[in-house]
């Protein structure tokens, strides 16, 4: 029985655990791969990610995974779905977010686990859409969300990012361009 909750061609993908502290610390600390955040991860601040995912697990059935390359069990980052504050409203909405490190990256490991993590999302919660943000600057985020088939719905102004850019996909639309079996689709009168 695999380990991985997901599983890609080269990447399976679990829950974080206490003992990837040390490689994802070399991740979150890395001030290029945090480019886009306001400063890089300190110990306390790489604990305390993984404890909000081990409470997301618990909370939700789900939150960012840990990536790993299948064909040397290097952790490589992060990607999964967590309930964020997009517009600082209150309200929850459904993310994927991920993380890879820049020794891996612009091999196409973001979107190739962000797509299955999409996939599951669909398969697995009765979410009817999913979103990704960023801030407006990172191209690459961007990008990686055009790849899963979301579409630009707005960008607005916050304290944090400057601009946040939000990007989205909803049940139907993934279905009408996938290859993938309707599910949960709910009909609208």
């Amino acid at each position: 029985m695999s380990q991985y909750i997901i599983e890609t061609a080269q990447l399976g993908l679990r829950e974080l655990t206490a003992d990837d502290f040390e490689a994802w610390h070399k991740i979150l600390s890395d001030p290029e791969t945090m480019q886009h955040y306001p400063k890089p991860f300190d110990e306390e601040k790489t604990k305390g990610w993984i404890d909000w995912n081990l409470d997301n697990y618990q909370k939700y059935g789900f939150g960012l995974w840990a990536v790993i390359l299948k064909e040397t069990g290097q952790f490589v980052g992060d990607c999964g779905i967590t309930m964020q504050n997009i517009h600082g409203d209150g309200v929850l909405y459904p993310e994927i977010g991920y993380h890879i490190s820049k020794d891996f990256q612009r091999r196409g490991f973001a979107s190739q686990a962000a797509k299955a993590c999409l996939q599951y999302a669909f398969e697995h919660t009765e979410n009817d859409e999913i979103f990704s943000y960023q801030k407006w600057t990172n191209i690459a985020s961007r990008k990686t969300a055009e790849k899963m088939g979301m579409s630009f719905r707005e960008e607005y102004q916050d304290e944090k990012n400057t601009k946040t850019s939000v990007y989205s996909i909803t049940r139907l639309e993934y279905y009408d361009q996938s290859s993938h079996p309707k599910k949960h689709i709910i009909p609208v009168f």
